[in-house]
């Protein structure tokens, strides 16, 4: 590997060091309230849409991506 590629493949894993991409699974109410705390302490990057967990289920399923700094 060369110089100039491990300087690349150094770089990309430190950028990607910082994030954390989940998968929350709650009740609605509850993912509003980690998504305000996210927010208010500015990790919040990205908050995917609700997506229904399914049958008689009422629990909510929701991608959020969150800077680890």
């Amino acid at each position: 590997m060369t110089t100039r590629e491990q300087a690349h493949a150094r770089a990309n894993s430190q950028r990607a060091a910082q994030y954390v991409e989940i998968w929350v699974i709650a009740q609605p109410s509850e993912i509003a309230s980690m998504v305000q705390v996210a927010s208010a302490s500015g990790r919040l990057v990205y908050l995917g849409p609700p997506q229904a967990v399914g049958g008689d289920d009422t629990r909510q399923r929701r991608y959020l991506r969150l800077r680890t700094r």
